[in-house]
């Protein structure tokens, strides 16, 4: 028989965990869509006590909308989230640097790539997508030819002067590809592809995956509701 001690969990381990703090961050979710948000860490006491130290639970890659801010859709507190927003959480080299900064020094154990509903840069990308649809194929004589002249589209997306159709984009090309067609759809391919390319990109966040040091998760607020849809891939 076991002894106790071997027996016993330490709560602080669990919640230390990349699971822990997910399940924590989404425990905040529910209280923020259910209209009970507790506010925590948000005192002078909770700001003055991390003038010092830097230790955020996790790391966090969204969407700049004004209508998603991390923080509060997570019901969390000050120095609770390493944040780093840009429209369409599109990735550069000063966000793969940020969020490499916050695993490698700041030693967080989750990084959630969070896009959302009705995200305005999922819409200017499909305008965008579409008009070049149908810049390639205006003088197509037949189905046939519509189709060959669209046969290369990955690459062209991928060399379009336009940073939003060369990366969103791209994402809506691969849920076409899929025989995806909603907006929805659109959303949470792009969220998929963003974390495929951070991996792909990081040869420091593809270390801290190997040796278990990172988890990545793929969420999508909905705006209606306010609750946080977790993607599995």
């Amino acid at each position: 028989m076991a002894d106790d001690d071997e027996l016993f969990v330490d709560q602080n381990d669990v919640e230390g965990t990349a699971s822990g703090v997910w399940s924590r961050m989404l425990a905040g979710n529910r209280r923020f869509a259910e209209g009970k948000p507790e506010h925590p860490n948000r005192s002078a006491e909770a700001r003055e006590a991390v003038v010092d130290t830097h230790e955020p639970d996790a790391a966090v890659l969204s969407c700049s909308d004004a209508r998603v801010s991390p923080d509060i859709i997570f019901d969390a507190g000050i120095g609770d989230l390493f944040t780093v927003r840009t429209a369409g959480q599109v990735i550069d080299d000063a966000v793969i640097a940020s969020l490499e900064y916050a695993v490698d020094v700041l030693g967080v154990r989750l990084l959630v790539v969070l896009g959302h509903q009705n995200c305005g840069a999922i819409k200017q990308a499909v305008k965008e997508y579409d008009a070049l649809l149908h810049d390639l194929t205006a003088d197509a004589e037949d189905s046939l030819m519509a189709a060959d002249s669209i046969a290369d589209l990955d690459e062209r997306i991928l060399n379009a002067e336009s940073l939003m159709l060369r990366t969103v984009g791209f994402s809506i090309w691969q849920a076409h590809e899929s025989e995806l067609e909603s907006t929805e759809d659109f959303e949470r391919v792009h969220i998929a592809r963003t974390i495929e390319q951070l991996v792909e990109q990081s040869e420091s966040i593809q270390r801290a995956l190997a040796d278990d040091r990172l988890m990545i998760v793929g969420a999508r607020y909905q705006l209606d509701t306010g609750k946080v849809e977790v993607l599995s891939f």
